[in-house]
């Protein structure tokens, strides 16, 4: 059997991975999330994700396959990462209110021989957000480890009105399209729980 490595301290994405039936192990591939000058989005997230699976390869010193993921929320061609503190996760949430912004997801896959990679665009639109609604919102402590600050698995799909794309891209992995990448690699969904791994590496 191949093995998988996930390339990710997201709990997000090891739900994801585990709903459609793939085992894996977590790794840690710390990188340099910081944009490049004049860097797009979209070759920003995919960037990233191949850097994280080309980090958990490094360290990794056996066969297997990595994987790493990257999202980012833009609006108006500007990244919005994780906000730095509450005056920051509000300002994020009064650009957001009442408008339509992009999420992007990348997911790259590698194994030493090749690494490939995708990005996911989907469209979410938020209704109109009071600034009280904001900051009870902030005190939640959901939105302060979320890209764009807010999270739509969680309290924050309350603000949601509509969604062009894939769900579980904005959570944070495009199910559908990260198990075609996965099969090109000869890892297969819906595979029985018993061969599920709970061990993490440390790097």
């Amino acid at each position: 059997m191949i093995a998988l490595y996930l390339a990710s301290g997201s709990p997000r994405r090891r739900e994801l991975l585990t709903q459609i039936g793939v085992p894996f192990t977590t790794l840690g591939a710390p990188i340099d999330e910081t944009p490049l000058p004049g860097e797009a989005a979209p070759a920003y997230v995919e960037r990233l994700a191949r850097g994280k699976a080309e980090a958990g390869l490094a360290g990794l010193g056996q066969p297997g396959v990595v994987l790493g993921a990257d999202t980012a929320v833009v609006l108006d061609g500007k990244i919005l990462g994780k906000p730095r503190d509450r005056e920051q996760a509000l300002a994020m949430l009064a650009e957001l209110s009442n408008r339509e912004h992009q999420v992007l997801t990348a997911v790259a896959l590698g194994d030493g021989q090749r690494c490939e990679s995708l990005c996911v665009a989907s469209q979410v639109r938020f209704r109109a957000i009071g600034a009280e609604e904001a900051a009870r919102y902030w005190a939640s402590g959901e939105p302060a480890d979320k890209a764009g600050g807010y999270a739509i698995q969680g309290l924050g799909a309350v603000f949601v009105i509509g969604l062009q794309g894939s769900y579980s891209a904005v959570v944070g992995l495009p199910l559908s399209e990260t198990a075609d990448l996965l099969a090109r690699f000869g890892i297969a969904c819906w595979q029985p729980s018993s061969t599920f791994a709970e061990d993490v590496l440390q790097q």
